[in-house]
């Protein structure tokens, strides 16, 4: 089955969304939200094997990474309003459901709209970060998880984080991603990210961040989590846990030997974990 891809800009209240299309009109919608420190681009490698096999892919420039949704403030970065653009999206698609799909900030943000709207998510696969209260409780009492995670307070410093990733050409930003994700994948990001205000709203996640993410609840919808053993970020205590807070259908797939970034360097099983969980069987 070909598939078509579209760029669009979707109106949500006050802020305009860049969307990227792919797959037949007819199919059934998935929607993919990409992480830190990418892009919408992350799901390009994703989505053409999805459309291929039958499935309409919308995949959004989030918050701060869409030129025309770049609110300024920390606190416009909150969890409850990365949740609403969530559903705002569907509306405006006029989609009463979908299967939602996420990574990294983008898995965090899917776990608490399948929390909180379980009447609008078909299915949740969450790559990388677990449920966000087994994140919690990793970072609370697990010191693997606690060192791998230090580099957030870096993140949350004000100007100095965006001093460091964008100095000398964004070295150290492109270097967060090593050798893992093709090079023109990364120049995509790097691109969208050095935009005037890019940056600043990506980091405004973390800096908006509360122990309130360790409060959301289990999650009632059918769910696939797949997590790496060679994520530096989350190590093996919380996706270990991440079960305990699905009250549903779920599976745990581990990948070996693969880095944090799944969707570009693991594309072929990620999509293969998406069309079981979302029952579609490829052509």
């Amino acid at each position: 089955m070909l598939s078509t891809s579209e760029h669009a800009q979707i109106a949500v209240g006050d802020l305009t969304f860049d969307v990227v299309i792919n797959g037949p009109a007819d199919g059934d919608a998935v929607v993919l939200l990409h992480g830190f420190p990418e892009s919408a681009a992350a799901w390009e490698p994703v989505t053409e094997l999805l459309g291929g096999s039958g499935l309409r892919t919308y995949a959004p420039n989030q918050r701060g990474y869409s030129a025309g949704a770049r609110p300024e403030g920390v606190d416009a970065y909150r969890i409850d309003h990365l949740v609403a653009d969530v559903i705002g999206l569907l509306d405006a698609l006029d989609l009463d459901t979908a299967h939602l799909v996420g990574h990294d900030w983008g898995a965090t943000v899917a776990w608490a709209v399948a929390a909180r709207h379980p009447d609008r998510v078909k299915s949740l696969t969450a790559v990388s970060v677990p449920h966000l209260a087994a994140f919690g409780r990793a970072l609370r009492e697990d010191k693997d998880q606690q060192e791998r995670s230090s580099y957030i307070g870096l993140l949350r410093m004000e100007g100095k984080a965006e001093q460091v990733l964008l100095d000398e050409n964004a070295r150290r930003l492109r270097a967060m991603f090593g050798d893992a994700v093709a090079p023109r994948l990364v120049d995509e990001h790097v691109a969208l990210l050095t935009q005037p205000g890019a940056l600043t709203g990506a980091l405004n996640y973390y800096r908006a961040m509360s122990r309130d993410l360790d409060q959301t609840p289990a999650v009632t919808v059918p769910t696939t989590y797949l997590w790496s053993t060679g994520d530096t970020a989350l190590g093996r205590a919380g996706a270990e846990m991440c079960g305990e807070f699905v009250d549903a259908p779920y599976e745990f797939i581990v990948l070996e030997d693969a880095t944090h970034w799944i969707p570009e360097q693991r594309p072929d099983e990620l999509a293969k974990a998406i069309l079981k969980r979302t029952g579609t069987t490829p052509d």
